[in-house]
């Protein structure tokens, strides 16, 4: 098994193998695991899970897969959320955010939403909170305008142009919606900054990942729809996240 996933081009094989092994029921269901491994499936669709922030997310075949990086967007929504606060995860994909700050977060009222009926069937399976199916925040209760004290969204941030060299597994087995940002990447971030003072609370907070060299264009669409920006950085997970504030009245 170790030898036909390194042939494959898998760089951990034996850990990989060590988790199939693991996950598999049946022998049968062990050689097909295996099969879709080397075919080129991410490991997290081929086991039906990733871990994030010491969670067991659920993950099928066709749902993008929680990148470990996303956990620093998680840390800064941590820092700043209060006991009962009101949290919203757009994009969210298989659920990966919602779930992680609704552990840390006492008494976390959490809402999560996502265009992909497969990441919301996902997303619904992870998520402690209700997950709605839409186009950003088209499918929110209207009752949570004003409400929103931490709004996550991990949009997709890959130009359009550059999809094509990312790696196969993303390639060819996510869903291209959740990494094609349009031609600079920005599409998205720059349509959920535009809504969010609309739903956020005063002094509320909007954190959205991007990349490093984005990250100067993406805080002046934060500055032009109101929202006080600044950037985080984490060299370790070599992750950017931008945060904006709603500053009050």
């Amino acid at each position: 098994m170790v030898a036909r996933l390194r042939a494959a081009g898998c760089v951990f094989a034996e850990d990989e193998a060590r988790l199939i092994i693991a996950t598999a029921r049946t022998p049968e269901e062990l050689d097909e695991m295996v099969e879709r491994r080397a075919a080129g499936l991410p490991l997290e669709q081929v086991i039906g899970w990733a871990e994030f922030c010491g969670l067991q997310i659920a993950v099928d075949p066709g749902v993008f897969v929680p990148r470990r990086r996303t956990e620093f967007l998680v840390q800064q929504a941590i820092g700043l959320a209060s006991p009962d606060a009101v949290i919203v995860d757009l994009c969210c994909g298989a659920g990966a955010i919602g779930a992680a700050v609704a552990v840390a977060v006492t008494r976390a009222e959490v809402y999560a939403a996502d265009i992909d009926p497969a990441a919301v069937a996902c997303a619904r399976r992870n998520v402690p909170g209700q997950v709605y199916q839409g186009d950003l925040y088209q499918p929110l209760p209207a009752r949570l305008r004003g409400r929103i004290q931490i709004l996550t969204a991990n949009v997709p941030y890959v130009p359009t142009g550059d999809i094509e060299f990312l790696p196969p597994e993303a390639r060819d087995h996510e869903p291209r919606v959740a990494l094609d940002g349009g031609p600079d990447g920005l599409d998205l971030l720059r349509r959920v900054a535009a809504g969010a003072p609309g739903w956020l609370a005063a002094g509320g907070h909007l954190l959205i990942e991007t990349s490093d060299r984005q990250a100067s264009q993406a805080a002046a669409a934060f500055e032009a729809s109101g929202l006080t920006a600044r950037i985080a950085t984490s060299a370790d997970l070599d992750a950017t996240v931008l945060i904006g504030t709603l500053t009050p009245a």
